[in-house]
């Protein structure tokens, strides 16, 4: 390894390795530390790709039941464990190996160690033999991610309490499943084991599920939850587990709730926490705030002249899709070039089935912050492609300024609204106006053309709904 860096990256997550691809690109000299024995970070390894290869499972068995209301009925499937991780296991190893290939592809020289700051210009590598060394740099950008955030109160020393990566480890199909937290990651997780045989119970202390989705969003969706899990508490506390041979014992307090309950194992999902501390940053002029996220201004500079961050570390919200256009952002500021951190729209997708996403001003925002715009809703009742494919329980909403008739905001419920939210997005950071997208010819029948419908609504009358004049 090099002796010196023109720019190094701590972290090889979907922040940090995009940014060093984009260092690398621009003809620097790069090393990407990275503490595990794989690049990809959390996302890859113990998150987005995992859950997502687990629910696309979790479909297909639902998929299965479902289609016996169309005159095509499967057997009770049968679940082979072993197999079920060995897919897993085999998409992280096919994506990560793709990034290593990657890093010899661009010259980029991947070290495994744990870093830390000696000082603004010098890191600390600690190896996994057990040796240390340093590596001087002109720039560094530190990606180091977050974690599972686990409450002391939680934290009983017991295997069957876990959090999201040891829920992801899928090491049996627990009969009673209690998931603490109403939020993407205990829903998405509730939603596979749920599939797989498991009676999940989810528990959320706040007066709803989903707190950040508009109520006319997650509606749809916490319907079918309903079917699909024991029970669903809002407004309820998990005061203490405690362990017993027959399961964990969780005490709780909601109304109408059972106020002790046993369980075979519990996944505690209520956020997570930058990683932030032990890197040495005492060392440099980089600043904290009070959470623990790293401060940095629009071109993800520190307060250090020498250090840039990004990705979960650097702040909300804490999404790898965020982090990869940091990425990009703190490249080519770093590089000289004009760019900066100013995108308004960042989508937000929950995939449970039916999926939720969104993107721009919400309508509980325009709502708090008095803004003079009109909501508009197309059901999926009205689209031909929903009713093909027996899923209409969707909704396609837009949120559209009305003096200037741009669209700020984008939401969407249903079948492959992780998909369809992109079209959102486009909208909203373009600064799109109705009828750009009313007057869009979108493919017959596809959902997408839910959007241009809405758009259409606005303006006068959707093809598929129609709506008197008042």
């Amino acid at each position: 390894m090099s002796q010196h860096a023109e720019i190094v990256v701590i972290g090889a997550g979907p922040g940090g390795y995009p940014a060093a691809f984009a260092a690398a690109d621009h003809g620097k000299k790069v090393v990407l530390v990275n503490e595990e024995t794989n690049p990809g970070g959390v996302c890859l390894q113990r998150g987005c790709i995992p859950s997502k290869a687990l629910l696309h499972v979790a479909k297909l068995i639902h998929e299965a039941a479902d289609a016996a209301e169309h005159g095509l009925t499967f057997g009770k499937p049968k679940i082979d464990l072993d197999k079920l991780r060995a897919f897993k296991n085999g998409v992280i190893g096919q994506l990560t190996g793709g990034i290593q290939s990657l890093c010899k592809a661009r010259g980029v020289t991947l070290v495994q160690a744990r870093a830390t700051f000696a000082n603004s210009n010098t890191l600390n590598l600690a190896k996994p033999d057990g040796s240390t060394e340093q590596l001087t740099f002109d720039k560094a950008v530190i990606a180091t991610g977050s974690q599972p955030a686990m409450p002391p109160m939680f934290a009983i020393g017991d295997p069957r309490v876990m959090d999201s990566t040891g829920a992801l480890a899928l090491e049996d199909i627990p009969k009673k499943l209690l998931v603490i937290g109403g939020g993407y990651i205990g829903l998405e997780m509730g939603c596979v084991y749920a599939a797989l045989g498991s009676e999940v119970t989810v528990v959320e202390a706040l007066p709803v599920i989903l707190a950040a989705a508009d109520r006319d969003l997650v509606r749809p969706l916490q319907k079918r939850l309903e079917t699909q899990f024991k029970a669903i508490h809002v407004n309820t506390k998990v005061l203490s587990l405690t362990a017993s041979k027959a399961g964990i014992v969780a005490e709780l307090q909601g109304e109408g709730v059972e106020p002790k309950q046993t369980f075979d194992r519990v996944l505690v999902s209520v956020g997570r926490k930058p990683n932030s501390k032990n890197l040495g940053l005492e060392n440099t002029k980089v600043q904290i705030d009070e959470k623990g996220f790293i401060k940095i201004d629009r071109c993800c500079r520190t307060a250090d002249p020498n250090i840039l961050a990004i990705g979960d570390v650097a702040g909300e919200p804490m999404l790898a899709h965020k982090a990869t256009r940091e990425a990009k952002v703190a490249i080519e500021a770093l590089v000289g070039e004009p760019a900066e951190f100013d995108n308004i729209a960042i989508p937000a997708v929950v995939f449970t089935d039916p999926e939720l996403a969104w993107c721009g001003l919400t309508e509980t925002e325009a709502k708090a912050q008095e803004r003079d715009v009109k909501v508009i809703r197309f059901a999926w009742a009205a689209s031909g492609r929903a009713q093909s494919l027996a899923r209409t329980e969707g909704l396609t909403k837009l949120i559209v300024e009305n003096k200037t008739e741009r669209i700020l905001g984008v939401g969407i419920v249903g079948v492959g609204a992780g998909e369809l939210i992109s079209e959102g997005v486009l909208a909203v950071e373009t600064a799109a106006v109705a009828r750009d997208l009313a007057d869009s010819i979108h493919p017959h029948p596809t959902l997408s053309e839910t959007l241009m419908e809405a758009a259409e609504a606005f303006i006068g009358q959707a093809t598929h709904m129609y709506r008197p004049a008042r």
